[in-house]
């Protein structure tokens, strides 16, 4: 279903100031570097003002300009798609999946942000642990052949339901009301695993001690022993939660080298949670990837030896 995974020394998760930063370094000191993700918020018609160096006011979409024309002047690649998962992979590398690409890497850095939309269900919290979970590749093994739904309406939930697939045969996609984003090839590839949809709304949940029925909006309700958030894009918390990364709340724990507990992942820009700045996600991409350029060297001069 997906191609031959391409290797790479240093992936960025994020095309964000913080990303498109840790590229200009990465691919300037010739670390293959591929930097994968969609247009963050930032690059829209809107005037900043108070970043070093512009003496006029820039727009948001003029400075990523500058910054994407900045990282592919050293040869860093971008690819602008989703990052549907990422998962340890074989000799300490990394595989990094997105909608039509598979990478190996050396390392990674999260550039991805933190956002996660909720999904409106009245006693959420209630179910936490109790059949509510956010990583498939962390619980899916809990729910073998039992019946799980996915939250979702894109081809982040897609991939977790067919992730699903691996643990049991019963699972089924719910679109929590919202349209459809899916692309025409994730739906087929839902139909073909036999993951049906269903494109009403989940408003509360019951069971005890845990989650046994998902009620919808129309009073209709479903068995399942759990459900998988997976609404909108996937975030770097979500990446946080399958790498087994620590966390505070719902931001990635780094060091002052932007250094996770995983050896060679690596995180920068608002998903640490600190000033929620361009000039302080420009300056920890740049960290992030001095450290990214050291592990791959590292790495590498071990394999050689």
């Amino acid at each position: 279903m997906f191609p031959t995974a391409q290797s790479v020394d240093t992936l960025i998760v994020g095309q964000g100031p913080a990303g498109l930063s840790a590229a200009i370094y990465t691919a300037r000191a010739g670390i293959k570097t591929v930097v994968v993700g969609m247009p963050p918020k930032i690059d829209g018609e809107y005037d900043i003002d108070n970043y070093f160096g512009f003496d006029e006011t820039v727009t948001g979409s003029e400075l990523m300009a500058r910054g994407r024309q900045q990282a592919e002047r050293f040869g860093a690649d971008l690819v602008t798609e989703r990052v549907l998962g990422i998962h340890h992979g074989m000799d300490g590398a990394f595989e990094v999946k997105t909608e039509h690409s598979t990478f190996m890497a050396r390392s990674v850095i999260l550039a991805a942000g933190v956002s996660r939309v909720r999904p409106g269900i009245s006693n959420l919290d209630d179910y936490d642990g109790k059949g509510i979970s956010y990583c498939v590749s962390c619980d899916g093994f809990f729910y073998k052949q039992k019946p799980v739904m996915v939250l979702g309406e894109g081809n982040y939930a897609v991939n977790q339901a067919l992730e699903l697939k691996n643990y049991t045969s019963d699972v089924t996609l719910c679109s929590q009301g919202k349209a459809l984003t899916m692309t025409d090839d994730f739906r087929a590839r839902l139909d073909e695993a036999g993951i049906p949809i269903i494109e009403k709304k989940v408003t509360t949940l019951e069971g005890s001690p845990a989650l046994e029925r998902a009620i919808f909006d129309d009073g209709e309700s479903i068995a399942v022993d759990g459900i998988f958030i997976a609404m909108g894009e996937a975030s770097a918390s979500d990446f946080a939660w399958t790498l087994g990364l620590e966390r505070e709340g719902i931001y990635i724990k780094s060091d002052e080298n932007q250094r996770t507990n995983l050896p060679g992942v690596y995180a920068a820009g608002d998903c640490v949670g600190r000033f929620l700045q361009i000039a302080v996600a420009v300056g920890e991409g740049a960290l992030a990837a001095r450290q990214a350029i050291n592990h791959v060297k590292k790495t590498a001069k071990e394999a050689a030896s």
